[in-house]
């Protein structure tokens, strides 16, 4: 639970609105937004390896959007026809639902930092 309520605090509260829309497209927010991120999984580990693999992945999953090749690649699979250039925004097709696709696309992220930030804290 306290893993799940620092990346909450640190990917929602902390992150301001300037660091959401530029971390994208400027990788010194994306490293900054991940700085800030990271500092309250000291209370979790103070294992460097772990901090530094914390932050690092937050800084790369969030500046190249990674969640959006995840869900592409995954809807590739089964629908070989799928174009990158039709899903650029999401993952997902156009024809799906914008309030869906955006869900689904914050669930997948969300999914990715919770999973290495517990194997982070957890291994190393």
């Amino acid at each position: 639970m306290a893993q799940l309520l620092l990346h909450l605090l640190g990917d929602y509260v902390t992150q301001t609105d300037w660091m959401a829309n530029n971390k994208t497209q400027k990788k010194w927010i994306a490293v900054l937004h991940a700085f800030i991120y990271t500092l309250p999984f000291v209370l979790l580990t103070q294992s460097i390896v772990a901090l530094f693999v914390i932050f690092a992945t937050h800084a790369v999953i969030d500046h190249y959007r990674l969640a959006t090749y995840l869900i592409y690649a995954k809807n590739w699979v089964t629908n070989r026809k799928l174009k990158w250039k039709d899903c650029l925004a999401t993952g997902y097709a156009k024809t799906t639902p914008i309030w869906l696709a955006t869900t689904l696309l914050i669930v997948t992220d969300n999914f990715l930092h919770l999973a290495i930030n517990f194997l982070a804290i957890r291994y190393l």
